[in-house]
């Protein structure tokens, strides 16, 4: 990931939250710094102080970012007992008194380019064996992802759009069949996707396949239903590992299989056992700017501070709340 010299906007960023008393949340400081009028800053009349938009040279997403990794460098204290208020930390003051450098991490921008002629994009092969509808679902599921303030990842990932590129799917039905796709799923995202197939297929004369192979066998079924049944009787990981026979990681294999079909499943009984509630918010927070969801790029984020199981666990809460 491309990493920048940050000293100057984290002394910015401190400064503001310095002069603006440490009374505000991070929504509020994010706009604040972006010099972004929302109904928060007016109801305080915050508009008018003399550092409103002191870094609008960069959007609230981008101070987001600088934010979530000052916390994580102990710049800023996030007090979860008050409501989410970012306090500055003895670092931090620290660091306003006499700043060092800081090396930050350069946050994904899911904002669609202006002018994507300018742009010159590498060719970069996909699994789909349409290339072209391809190209155009995922247009798709960025201009949908932008409206909702979500990553792409979150409304379908890369194997379920390539799927619907081999089977053209153009019912809600049809698209339960598609990898990664349930019933949930469908009913939450998958008209416009219906539609612009739908639309392709008779523009271009496609012949769909006869029939769309109902992609689940009986084994795999009654397993899904036992996992998610222990789940509901808050049963441990390991316990529903040696009922099956399985290793825990086979259990998380198959959750996480179970919420990228559009199913909830709530965890919070294993998570809030292993992490404490401003961790659980900082790797939310990971994933909710994230590009992707994939597991090496959040462990190399974290380095060693969290488990593996751990960052996977919160992955499965954060796709059941926000995809789901």
């Amino acid at each position: 990931k491309e990493r920048f010299e940050g000293k100057e906007d984290v002394a910015k960023l401190l400064n503001a939250m310095q002069e603006l008393k440490e009374i505000y949340k991070s929504k509020f400081i994010s706009n604040f710094m972006a010099g972004k009028e929302i109904a928060e800053i007016k109801s305080f009349n915050s508009q008018n102080h003399p550092l409103f938009g002191c870094g609008k040279e960069h959007d609230e997403k981008y101070w987001d970012s600088v934010i979530r990794q000052c916390i994580i460098q102990g710049l800023i204290v996030k007090e979860i007992e008050n409501y989410g208020v970012l306090k500055l930390s003895d670092k931090g003051r620290a660091f306003i008194k006499n700043p060092f450098s800081i090396e930050l991490v350069q946050a994904h921008n899911y904002d669609v380019a202006e002018n994507d002629d300018d742009i010159v994009q590498p060719h970069k092969s996909s699994g789909a064996t349409d290339e072209v509808l391809y190209g155009i679902l995922k247009d798709l599921r960025k201009k949908i992802a932008k409206q909702k303030g979500l990553p792409p990842y979150v409304i379908f990932q890369d194997p379920s759009l390539e799927d619907m590129c081999t089977r053209y799917p153009i019912t809600l039905e049809e698209m339960t069949n598609i990898v990664g796709v349930g019933q949930g799923k469908a009913e939450k995202f998958a008209q416009p996707f219906i539609e612009v197939i739908k639309k392709y297929v008779e523009e271009n004369n496609i012949e769909r396949p006869d029939d769309l192979v109902v992609k689940s066998v009986a084994n795999k079924s009654a397993l899904k239903v036992f996992i998610i049944q222990s789940i509901d009787r808050k049963m441990q990981l390991e316990d529903i590992a040696d009922a099956k026979g399985i290793s825990v990681d086979e259990v998380l294999d198959e959750i996480e299989n179970i919420v990228n079909s559009g199913t909830k499943v709530n965890l919070d009984y294993i998570i809030d056992e292993l992490l404490d509630e401003e961790y659980q918010e900082e790797l939310y927070d990971y994933f909710m700017e994230a590009e992707s969801d994939d597991l090496d790029d959040a462990l190399e984020e974290f380095e060693d501070a969290y488990s593996e199981e751990e960052i996977r666990l919160m992955r499965i809460k954060f796709l059941s709340e926000v995809a789901n």
